[in-house]
């Protein structure tokens, strides 16, 4: 529900470890902290923008990957925001595109030699809003792969490399040894009839989180996810005056649009190591939206 966004650009940033977080259509971005390295999917407005630039002022290393040619002028911004010019790596492909996961977690791993967090934050909305009764496979298959396959299997294959780069079984390490942070929608549970593809794979994120967070938790990875609500974005210019009336009348207990920034606030959080005790748990950023009223 106006949290989708397109992916044409791309922006990241990081210095000593990495994450990832996917935004926007096809586009991936990487991400390196100061104390680890984070991998981020995503764009280069709204969300995926916010994400980008509070990372890199958190202190992140960024790579970026995205079906663009390499975008010079983003690309000189973002390492002039990063401070240090390989801090932000490009890399060229889709993350709807399976053999383009391990090509852009290779090339994080042999720039750092580590991988700390992803962000799964890409999706899209269907080109055409279409009644449920009308929906077509593939539109279907278009917001399923991008939103919910491709995210489901770069998730594969960066957990595989971080047990890998830890050396395999072994016990429970303390504390986390990286992080998976997927941005869904609050359409995971509300229901639009009219963009059920969407819908369908906003759920179908929710439960990767929770599948994942189990296999994972023994090799140390916690996993979550954030769930925005209607945020302010290139996206839902279109609704501004359905949703300002829809928030005067109390859509939700805080009554104003999200801002991307709202939504970087809580990846930031949960990126920064300060809940290892949790994992699949899921944070929303709605203004309340998601509590049941009467």
């Amino acid at each position: 529900m106006g949290v989708e966004q397109r992916a044409e650009d791309l922006q990241d940033m990081v210095p000593s470890g990495v994450a990832v977080c996917v935004v926007d259509l096809l586009e991936v971005i990487e991400v390196e902290r100061r104390h680890g390295k984070r991998l981020v999917t995503g764009g280069n407005r709204g969300i995926g923008q916010g994400i980008t630039r509070r990372l890199l002022a958190d202190g992140f290393a960024v790579s970026v990957l995205a079906t663009r040619a390499e975008p010079t002028e983003l690309l000189a911004e973002l390492r002039e925001l990063a401070g240090v010019a390989d801090r932000v790596r490009y890399v060229r492909g889709s993350v709807a595109e399976p053999e383009d996961h391990q090509r852009y977690v290779d090339d994080a791993v042999a720039a750092w030699g580590r991988l700390d967090v992803l962000v799964n934050n890409a999706g899209v909305a269907p080109s055409m809003r279409t009644d449920l009764l009308a929906a077509t496979p593939e539109s279907f298959d278009r917001v399923m792969g991008i939103n919910l396959r491709g995210p489901y299997f770069l998730t594969q294959v960066f957990a595989n490399r971080v047990i890998a780069l830890r050396g395999g079984a072994g016990s429970p390490p303390e504390r986390p040894v990286a992080t998976i942070v997927n941005v869904s929608s609050i359409s995971a549970t509300a229901v639009s009839t009219d963009r059920g593809e969407y819908c369908v794979s906003k759920a179908g994120v929710g439960m990767a989180t929770q599948l994942f967070a189990v296999r994972l938790a023994p090799e140390g990875i916690v996993v979550y996810e954030v769930r925005p609500g209607v945020i302010a974005t290139d996206m839902t210019a279109a609704v501004t005056g359905k949703y300002d009336t829809l928030f005067a009348e109390g859509l939700a207990p805080i009554r104003r649009w999200g801002r991307p920034a709202d939504v970087a606030g809580a990846v930031s959080m949960l990126a920064s190591g300060q809940t290892p005790y949790s994992t699949g748990e899921v944070f929303h950023v709605d203004g309340g939206m998601h509590i049941p009223t009467l």
